[in-house]
């Protein structure tokens, strides 16, 4: 019996129990190899000492404190971090608890910002089919995925959807990069253009794809055509990195490795690594600016932001990421966990793509890949690996409708940077039984 509305309300969950480093135990004493860090979140694993003795310090000294009184020495310290390694422009931060907080944030920031430079006409979004930015109603209504609108569409403010930049499907044979990527970016201008580019805040999406359609990455120049295209029409360029952010893929923002910087940017999971809830929008100087020439005031606020447990945990985890080099490790071993899944899924009758960036990487599984034909969705492949991988001690984060919202499945994967080499051969194997033992189910 229990009183939480969980997210399946009939399902039969395990208690965990306790944490360390890459692992969960259940109350029935079960460990479990967390391969996906929950949904991409714990990226220093779990009971870091470093991050436990922050939080203990700053509970000793203040708990709580509302921003419309205080600011708090940690939360300007975290804020201090953040625009020192941020990408160029951004000069400002604000703190929030989490990645559809993020989202919201930036969102009303774009409208506000037009206001106040007296361009109030513009009150468009554009976003990507096949995307996810949070389940609030303004971040569902940036989402591009179906299946989560479907049922909330009366809801939400109407907004704008691209083709979003997925080689697996959308290149076409014989296509470069190169032209793919001019290809999709074209699609922004050409969206721009029928909507009235004076009549649009933003362009929203995430750098590398996240949970609806599996760690896609951009291709060839797509972004700078991307940045280019927003510049040209004087559209914002919002990137949403709540997944793929805080060093997943290798850089500490995903954007480093496309060579541009976006007017705002949202982060949350792996900038506390989950030990608080925390997220944050990063923002430009020219942003602020309007803001503080303007109103004076950014229109917004939730009571939990700049929590100041939330910022000291934030602070540490960022900090250990920086002192052991971890990224370094993000690389090393992603490159390790991208060897071992072409070792063991490369010719895989049911692997269509196996693609993604440093320790953020996912299959897609197709019933025929000549084709690329997906699985019929009636046979729930994604919570079948789900409920195989979790026998078998292993944490991976499945998800249906990859292709479209209905159809398709993919498997993500986003360990801890602290995974050792041992511990990704670990995850390709169980990865591999739990697969077999899914697909034996459904022929």
């Amino acid at each position: 019996m229990t009183h939480i509305l969980h997210r399946s309300p009939n399902a039969v969950i395990p208690v965990a129990l306790s944490g360390s480093g890459v692992e969960i135990v259940d109350a029935e004493g079960r460990r479990y190899l967390d391969a996906s860090g929950g949904a991409a979140v714990s990226c220093l694993g779990h009971g870091h000492p470093d991050v436990l003795a922050a939080m203990r310090r700053q509970l000793d000294a203040l708990a709580y404190a509302h921003t419309s009184f205080f600011t708090t020495e940690v939360a300007e310290r975290l804020a201090d971090r953040l625009i020192e390694d941020a990408p160029p422009g951004m000069s400002h931060v604000y703190l929030v608890s989490g990645g559809s907080e993020a989202i919201e944030a930036a969102l009303k920031m774009a409208r506000q910002y037009f206001v106040e430079i007296g361009q109030p006409q513009r009150a468009h979004v554009i976003a990507r089919r096949q995307s996810y930015h949070g389940n609030t109603l303004g971040a569902l209504a940036a989402g591009g995925n179906p299946w989560r609108r479907a049922q909330f569409e009366p809801l939400l403010i109407e907004t704008h959807h691209i083709d979003p930049c997925y080689a697996y499907r959308m290149q076409r044979e014989g296509e470069s990069d190169a032209d793919y990527a001019a290809r999709a970016a074209q699609a922004l201008e050409d969206k721009l253009v029928e909507i009235g580019p004076n009549r649009v805040i933003a362009f929203v999406a995430e750098t590398v794809v996240g949970a609806t359609a599996g760690a896609v990455p951009p291709v060839g120049d797509y972004f700078k055509r991307i940045r280019a295209i927003c510049d040209r029409y004087g559209v914002l360029l919002i990137l949403d990195e709540v997944m793929c952010g805080m060093g997943r893929t290798g850089t500490l923002h995903a954007c480093e490795q496309e060579g541009i910087a976006p007017d705002l940017m949202a982060v949350a999971k792996g900038l506390g690594g989950g030990y608080q809830s925390i997220g944050a929008v990063m923002l430009t100087q020219r942003i602020f600016q309007a803001f503080a020439n303007g109103s004076g005031s950014f229109q917004h606020g939730h009571t939990y932001m700049g929590h100041p447990m939330a910022a000291a945990a934030a602070l540490a985890v960022q900090e250990v990421i920086r002192r052991d080099q971890l990224l370094a490790n993000v690389v090393e071993m992603g490159g390790r966990l991208e060897r071992r899944l072409k070792e063991r899924f490369g010719q895989h009758p049911f692997v269509g793509d196996i693609r993604g960036r440093g320790l953020f990487w996912a299959l897609e599984l197709v019933s025929d890949r000549a084709s690329k034909r997906p699985f019929d969705p009636a046979a729930k492949l994604h919570t079948r690996i789900k409920r195989e991988a979790m026998d078998r001690g292993l944490m991976v984060y499945p998800m249906g409708g990859t292709v479209d919202g209905v159809r398709g499945d993919h498997v993500l994967l986003a360990p801890a940077f602290i995974i050792e080499g041992s511990q990704v051969d670990a995850i390709a194997e169980r990865l591999a039984a739990s697969l077999e033992a899914a697909l034996a189910g459904i022929r």
